[in-house]
């Protein structure tokens, strides 16, 4: 019996997990949940999954779901220490790091240090401190394992071969809903033409994200820390199909991939039981219903967040911080309707631009980068407003 803590439990990915442990209710126990605050959601879950443990981000929330649960027996916290006792909660052998953006740092860091290990779906953490956190897991023996889907297909591919033999990482990408369209019919871009992914069922954020390929540049990121790799051995491939999840090349010309249904549920029931599989009950990948697969090479030039992207690895320091920062800051005044969608682009560009990358020696160096662009991309925001 392995015991579950999840952070984001009401979200994309924190449902998924919760599907997977009902599923197989003798082998995963849930511990602790975290959540923003949705307290019905989270009322719900308790009253199912029966945690030890809850926290909700906003205190106010949390002060009404304990008076909706006083019937139960279950510790109520809040705020960011609520979410760090989540994450350390002792009774938790695996923590699955699902909460979006860059709030996923400090309690993802927070479970490693207490010897956790880590399903990580929370991809910020990584592109914003991944030497920090890639030093603490290496320095407490913890294994990170990725949720992502193209992560986890690449996890599961290098099982099958050797580190040495790795030739080069392929990130497959789906391209989004626009990748067809001009540059001028993305300037009308709704948020609501903008959450129509073809394939894919994510939350408003990474849906937006992968509209504008920032989500693979953040999966570049995390893939250089995740795999220990060069920039140089990750390339981007645009596979719309969304079957094959990425690509492992070895040095003698083979190609080994990993293929599946486009279903989270997959990568997070592999992390949850890893090294041994589960037999889920669902939908299976029927190669003869597939048609035709596809491939095609990433167009910088029209979705230049994945070009920010390797350009911040490659630069290094604080500079990752500033592009995630500064995009999330984008992508939330696009949805909250303040800027338009092209602006999410020239946002992330502009803040790049003008920030002068410092070393990242420690967290306090990422935090101070993080709030900097924050600040810039506000300003912006505002002014395009």
């Amino acid at each position: 019996m392995k015991n579950i803590s999840i952070l984001g439990s009401t979200g994309s990915i924190g449902c998924s997990t919760l599907d997977i442990i009902a599923m197989f209710p003798e082998s995963f126990r849930v511990s602790a949940l975290s959540a923003c605050e949705n307290i019905e959601k989270m009322e719900a879950q308790i009253r199912r999954f029966k945690p030890a443990m809850v926290s909700l981000n906003n205190r106010q929330a949390a002060r009404m779901l304990k008076d909706r649960c006083s019937d139960l027996d279950v510790e109520i916290v809040s705020g960011v220490e609520g979410l760090i006792q989540v994450s350390t909660i002792p009774e938790a052998d695996i923590v699955v790091s699902a909460v979006s953006g860059s709030a996923g740092l400090i309690p993802t860091l927070s479970a490693i240090k207490a010897g956790k290990t880590i399903a990580l779906a929370n991809k910020e953490a990584m592109v914003m401190a991944g030497e920090i956190v890639t030093r603490e897991a290496e320095e407490r023996s913890v294994r990170i394992l990725p949720v992502d889907s193209e992560h986890s297909a690449i996890f599961q591919v290098m099982e099958c071969g050797r580190r040495e033999d790795l030739h080069k990482i392929i990130l497959t990408a789906s391209g989004g809903p626009f990748l067809k369209t001009s540059h001028d019919e993305r300037k009308k871009v709704t948020v609501e033409d903008a959450l129509r992914h073809p394939n894919w069922n994510m939350g408003a954020k990474v849906t937006i994200d992968s509209a504008t390929l920032m989500n693979k540049g953040l999966e570049v990121i995390e893939a250089r820390w995740l795999f220990d790799v060069s920039i140089n051995q990750i390339e981007v491939l645009i596979h719309q199909q969304s079957i094959i999840h990425s690509m492992v090349e070895f040095r003698d010309g083979s190609v080994l991939s990993q293929m599946g249904i486009p279903d989270m549920r997959i990568p997070i029931a592999y992390a949850l039981s890893y090294p041994e599989r589960l037999d889920l009950v669902m939908q299976r990948l029927d190669l003869s219903k597939t048609g035709m697969l596809t491939f095609e090479m990433p167009d910088l030039k029209e979705f230049p967040c994945l070009s920010y992207a390797f350009d911040a690895i490659r630069i290094g320091g604080s500079m990752t911080a500033v592009l995630n920062s500064s995009n999330e800051v984008a992508v939330r005044a696009f949805l909250d309707g303040r800027v338009e969608f092209l602006d999410i682009e020239r946002i992330v560009g502009d803040i790049m631009l003008k920030h002068t990358v410092t070393p990242v020696k420690d967290i306090e160096d990422v935090l101070m980068a993080d709030g900097w662009a924050r600040e810039e991309a506000e300003r912006m925001v505002g002014n395009i407003s």
